[in-house]
């Protein structure tokens, strides 16, 4: 028997949330992208444009720098990184918004 403790999974849990996060927010980009041609509308597919880039940053860019430090806290001891999690809300409430304005332009040009 080894005199290791159990192994430590947390941060692979939290690295796959991210990562399903991301994911939510490129699909809810290509949901209004797809709206926003159907409907041709030009603001639509910017909002759908920019809510792809902010689910890309999520992806490439915040969830492997959380990935990060909850394997260093797992060492030191602490993982609060409160200005990570605010900006991955602002990015979903913006996402959010971008996808109330496609439902909103969608229900005008039926009217």
């Amino acid at each position: 028997m080894t005199g290791s403790g159990p192994v430590e999974t947390q941060p692979e849990r939290t690295a796959l949330a991210w990562q399903r996060t991301g994911l939510g927010v490129l699909g809810v980009g290509g949901l209004v992208a797809h709206g926003a041609l159907r409907e041709t509308s030009p603001l639509l597919l910017v909002a759908a444009g920019c809510s792809g880039l902010l689910g890309l940053a999520i992806l490439g860019g915040l969830a492997p720098v959380r990935y990060r430090r909850l394997s260093q806290a797992d060492m030191d001891g602490g993982a609060a990184v409160p200005g990570l999690l605010r900006a991955t809300t602002a990015i979903v409430v913006l996402t959010g918004l971008a996808a109330l304005l496609a439902v909103l332009a969608a229900a005008a040009s039926t009217r």
